[in-house]
């Protein structure tokens, strides 16, 4: 398993920044080991995690949990 994603649970809301970009995300369900499918807490879209990390991990990355009441 991808160690970034050891933590994720379905159901909680996410911040993750790569490359200089900044995602919030709910996670909607487990795809596989190393993939969860999200949606986008802004713009609702719909994305695979994965897609955020297919091209490495920049200086600037930084994961973590929100609260959502």
């Amino acid at each position: 398993m991808n160690p970034l994603f050891q933590n994720i649970r379905v159901g909680r809301h996410y911040v993750l920044v790569n490359y200089g970009e900044k995602t919030e995300f709910q996670v909607l369900r487990k795809l596989s080991e190393n993939n969860f499918l999200a949606k986008n807490t802004l713009t609702w879209e719909k994305f695979e995690l994965a897609s955020l990390v297919e091209f490495g991990v920049g200086k600037d990355f930084y994961f973590y949990e929100v609260e959502k009441g």
